[in-house]
């Protein structure tokens, strides 16, 4: 239960009062009647009474205990500091509460919840202990109504017990060739499943999820459920090296689906990890480097897991600023946003046959950020479709603005995310805006990257199939660097090929890459697709190029991203 200190006492009568008090029947009855275990002890640290509900608890009965010490109850588990702030605790607020691991009669040690107070009966003054043992707590034990130290869905400890069982552990105080980590683990995609099929799928998803991180782990380890889709777990360990293969089992137990009434769901899981004492000491500072870990995971692809680097805590900080900045920057700035125009070019005549609109951010404070990192955070975070939103917006206030005059269906190519495809707002936002392009002359091309390109379900694809049907031209972006086939590829919905740069970039007379174009350029002509090839910065790209008769290009060469308005100069003064 706690080790008490020694009180003084005014007179050895003051004290017999107490005891005797104790005995009273109608004290007695209450006490024994009570749902929760009760010890009292006298003010010199002994024992006074406990009722039948400590018996079931501890195993002592009470002629075992009365009299005795309550550092007989204890398991070893907390150091001197813990008992020392306990104590500070208890004489500053008059009142202490929290996690204590104590040892039964048969020598188990058990997990209690402890509420310590003082009180007075009678003319005796007692210290008085309620617990319970929360290791025996289930969802359907009523008393998780009130005290709330369970999920109801996982049956797991939520949040706040976690927190009360790894301090504790933090506090033991261990041989200097053990140690235990935490675990951070966080469901990929899983808002999907609640999207795609309800809430009601979802929450046993999340229960079959719980199985098998807790099939993961050994006994003695301990899982909790913290919040929505994270988890996170103590681990023991025999020796630091050892996380890795748990960390991997965690990650490999969600690449294959999890399987809940005959249906199949795939998740992924992102994994981070800290150690104690190598990363932190402090419950606190543990769970945080893990959850960092975690995102970092999340940053490397998801599907994998990552133990705590400061390194990489530093990068993970700086994604979450720049994520943080996203989000208030779409919500509430708009101004911050502007889009850049590439124009394209037939590569026989050298005419200007097209242009790709290009996102741009510019924050007031971190500046400049690269496409490269705020488009793929937007996807990551869920922002994707507000980022649509925002190069919707910036185009259509740019085509108002600025006449380009008589352009004769050239193409204006926007890029879009795969994942948008099965959202309802994409058609919501971009018929529109077709249309509106198509009654000022212009041609709406659509551009997906190939790989994800590849994973579109049915249902997805008869979108982009209307979307052709309605005049607009669908293209595969980055083309070369997925796993595309030709049965595959013929079946797909898609007008034009844009060959990745890598191959543009090393292009030469006998090179490999230049056989990797010639055969892409075959492919098309025979599916009778467009080919674009992005990346031109050289005259001897560009002559290769047109040797190997590509449709259209875009370069540096020929043109860097620019504002509609220097493109309109150009036209008018050409």
């Amino acid at each position: 239960m706690l080790t008490t200190r020694i009180r003084n006492v005014d007179t050895d009568a003051q004290a017999d009062a107490g005891m005797q008090s104790l005995n009273e029947p109608d004290f007695k009855a209450l006490v024994d009647s009570h749902p929760k275990a009760i010890m009292l002890t006298a003010q010199d640290g002994s024992i006074a009474y406990v009722n039948d509900q400590f018996e079931r608890v501890t195993g002592y009965r009470q002629e075992e205990i009365v009299g005795h010490n309550p550092s007989i109850l204890s398991s070893g588990m907390h150091s001197r500091e813990f008992y020392i702030d306990m104590w500070q605790s208890l004489e500053r607020d008059k009142r202490w509460e929290g996690l204590i691991w104590n040892r039964r009669k048969n020598g188990e040690t058990y997990p209690q919840w402890l509420n310590i107070y003082p009180v007075e009966h009678e003319g005796g003054a007692f210290y008085t202990g309620v617990f319970m043992d929360v290791g025996e707590l289930t969802a359907n034990d009523e008393r998780l109504a009130a005290l709330a130290y369970y999920d109801p869905l996982t049956e797991l400890p939520n949040r706040t017990l976690f927190q009360e069982f790894l301090k504790a552990r933090a506090c033991q105080r261990e041989p200097a060739d053990r140690c235990f980590a935490v675990l951070f683990i966080d469901l990929d995609f899983f808002k999907s499943v609640n999207d795609l099929h309800g809430h009601d799928y979802g929450d046993r998803v999340l229960k079959q999820a719980a199985v098998c991180i807790q099939g993961v782990l050994r006994k003695g380890d301990l899982v909790a459920r913290l919040s929505g889709d994270e988890f996170a777990a103590i681990v023991e360990l025999q020796e630091p090296s050892e996380i890795n293969a748990v960390c991997e089992r965690m990650a490999s137990a969600f690449r294959k689906p999890v399987s809940v009434d005959f249906r199949e769901y795939f998740l992924s899981a992102s994994v981070g990890a800290a150690l104690y004492p190598r990363h932190a000491e402090s419950a606190s500072d543990l769970l945080l480097k893990a959850d960092r870990a975690m995102y970092a995971a999340k940053t490397a692809g998801r599907a994998c897991y990552r133990v705590y680097s400061a390194e990489e805590s530093e990068q993970g900080q700086h994604q979450q600023m720049l994520s943080e900045a996203l989000v208030a920057s779409l919500k509430v700035a708009p101004e911050e946003f502007s889009v850049m125009y590439q124009p394209q070019y037939d590569l026989r005549s050298g005419a200007m046959v097209g242009m790709e609109a290009l996102m741009r951010w510019r924050h007031p404070e971190l500046g400049a950020v690269s496409p490269g990192e705020f488009v793929p955070l937007a996807e990551q975070r869920g922002l994707i479709h507000e980022l649509t939103e925002q190069l919707v917006r910036c185009i259509t206030r740019d085509l108002t603005r600025h006449d380009f005059g008589t352009h004769g269906n050239m193409r204006l190519a926007i890029n879009i995310s795969a994942r948008q495809i099965a959202d309802d707002r994409l058609e919501v936002l971009l018929e529109p805006f077709f249309t509106r392009l198509q009654l000022a002359g212009w041609c709406p091309e659509l551009e997906i990257t190939e790989t994800h390109l590849m994973n579109l379900s049915p249902r997805c694809l008869d979108k982009l199939r209307d979307f052709g049907k309605r005049g607009v031209m669908v293209a595969i972006d980055d083309f070369g660097t997925g796993y595309s086939s030709l049965a595959y590829l013929h079946a797909l919905p898609v007008h034009v090929l844009k060959i990745d740069r890598q191959f543009v970039q090393r292009l030469g007379p006998d090179s490999r890459d230049s056989r990797i174009v010639s055969a892409i350029l075959g492919i098309a002509d025979a599916l009778e697709l467009e080919v674009v090839a992005e990346g031109i910065e050289t005259e001897a790209q560009k002559a290769k190029l047109q040797e190997l008769n590509c449709h259209r290009g875009q370069g540096f060469l020929m043109a860097r991203p620019t504002p509609l308005e220097s493109l309109v100069r150009q036209a008018t003064s050409g």
